[in-house]
């Protein structure tokens, strides 16, 4: 493979230049047995906005995008996702301070200057939600019967 480090000469333009030097590399067959020859450049036809390529490449590196939401889009996320959470929660107690955790980031959100754009999310309602959690348990064994009290016997005679 030959090294690129000729000058480009003062007569030549500067994109005339790399497409002589893209020419040679391919006479040399140095884009020959590429990774990916043939075939099509993935998302091509897809539009793209400024920040689409760092959006592809947190998905490729399987990075969770809600680490880098605003805070109104991160707690719209954590609310649509609250369920699943609640769901693996042991306990009801544990299930009520999920949802009561969020409910404080989201009056903390409020009362802070906003970033980004507008919070549009509405405080949980805890019995709503612990509702549905119940609903997915199963239902509580009923209590064992309290263990009948033995009296003792009383020997026929005394002393």
């Amino acid at each position: 493979m030959k090294v690129m480090t000729d000058r480009k000469p003062p007569t030549m333009s500067f994109p005339d230049w790399v497409d002589a030097q893209i020419r040679a590399a391919e006479a040399e067959g140095a884009f020959a047995n590429l990774p990916g020859a043939g075939k099509p450049i993935p998302d091509l036809d897809r539009s793209q906005d400024d920040l689409a390529w760092v959006a592809n490449y947190l998905r490729r590196e399987n990075v969770d995008v809600a680490e880098i939401l605003p805070p109104a889009l991160a707690l719209a996320k954590e609310v649509e996702r609250l369920d699943e959470r609640v769901q693996a929660a042991r306990s009801e107690t544990q299930a009520r301070r999920l949802v009561e955790d969020l409910n404080e980031r989201i009056d903390e959100a409020y009362a802070r200057p906003q970033v980004g754009p507008p919070l549009r999310v509405k405080r949980v309602k805890v019995e709503e939600a612990l509702e549905r959690w119940r609903a997915t348990r199963p239902a509580a064994p009923p209590p064992a019967p309290p263990p009948v009290a033995v009296r003792a016997r009383r020997r026929w005679f005394r002393r």
